[in-house]
């Protein structure tokens, strides 16, 4: 008997009066799957004493949490550069306990944050873990004995293009030349990783790792390090979040990489701001037992009243060729059945 799984990008629940809103017209959609998934791009809480849209974390009302269950979505990912606060993170963590969502990414302690979240559904065991590569220096991460959220870092470099190795860049013998911009995963933060998914391949049939990382529409050096790394230690499916842009995929040693699947219920962003039309993907991955034997993706959007909104392929044929022309390189490509993407490897 086949098993799916739905993978979404960023959901934040801030500003929703009525969690029967959001999802009303996937709900059915998401319910059909054995496992839903998203990331959880804002905390359930809310400050005594009121909070500044000015100031980093977004926090949703505890009482919006239940779209969540409304939306039949079964775990979520807490790892995100916006679930910030220690009272923030012990509250989100105590309200997805009470509605009996799984959640992986974020904890009251370094042990915890990075503890993989496990459910069993229809005779299998699904493994999720997330890490963050975007987050702030200070009070972020979780350590041994405070909350926050487990990351894995990242770093940059800035070289100056010597060897003319990119041929729209002038030759580095005039003032004004860019550098190019580099990239890569920490080894100690990514050795650690390796061994936490190795661990977790032991104890669950279908190991999902889910990143929270990226910057505008580029799929930089250490995200595919990352995720490489990951399958390589065991991972089965890994996605990735953040930039609120949907980003190439790859079919990466026989399972699917979804480098940013964008936003999937998203109103409010920084500073209060309206977010504006934007089109996210929602991934959905078919397993024959513990083996990978489709997967592919949809697109969302959302209307006036913030509800996500499927998406019919025709009416996002430049998505389909962007994201086509730029899994390219990955050697991955897109194939349309019906109103979905599916991916293929090779050229």
């Amino acid at each position: 008997m086949p098993h799916t799984m739905i993978f979404t990008g960023d959901v934040n629940l801030m500003n929703v009066d009525d969690p029967a809103v959001p999802f009303a017209r996937v709900a059915e959609t998401l319910k059909r799957a054995d496992v839903a998934f998203a990331n959880l791009e804002c905390c359930l809480y809310q400050p005594p004493a009121g909070h500044s849209v000015a100031n980093e974390g977004f926090y949703a009302a505890p009482s919006a949490g239940r779209a969540l269950t409304l939306a039949g979505i079964h775990a979520v990912g807490i790892a995100n550069n916006v679930n910030y606060g220690r009272d923030a993170i012990r509250s989100s963590v105590a309200e997805l306990d009470k509605l009996d969502i799984a959640h992986a990414g974020a904890g009251l302690d370094r042990e915890r944050a990075r503890a993989p979240a496990i459910i069993e559904r229809n005779g299998l065991k699904f493994g999720f873990v997330q890490r963050t590569s975007v987050y702030w220096p200070t009070d972020h991460e979780a350590t041994e004995h405070t909350p926050g959220v487990a990351a894995l870092r990242g770093h940059t470099a800035y070289q100056l293009p010597l060897h003319k190795t990119r041929p729209e860049i002038p030759p580095a013998n005039r003032p004004g030349v860019p550098p190019v911009i580099v990239t890569w995963a920490d080894a100690d933060y990514l050795a650690q990783y390796r061994k936490e998914l190795a661990a977790l391949k032991e104890q669950a049939d279908v190991v999902v790792a889910s990143h929270h990382w990226g910057l505008h529409e580029e799929v930089l050096d250490y995200m595919r390090e990352i995720a490489h790394a990951a399958v390589d230690a065991g991972a089965d499916i890994v996605i990735g979040h953040g930039p609120h842009f949907s980003l190439p995929v790859e079919i990466y040693q026989g399972k699917p990489i979804f480098y940013g699947l964008g936003s999937f219920s998203f109103h409010t962003g920084h500073g209060g701001r309206k977010h504006g039309d934007w089109v996210g993907m929602m991934a959905q991955v078919t397993l024959a037992g513990r083996n990978i034997e489709r997967a592919a993706f949809r697109f969302v959007r959302h209307n006036d009243r913030n509800e996500t909104v499927l998406r019919a392929l025709r009416d996002e044929q430049d998505m389909v060729a962007k994201i086509g022309r730029r899994s390219a390189p990955f050697n991955t490509r897109i194939e349309i059945e019906g109103d979905e993407a599916v991916l293929r490897p090779g050229p």
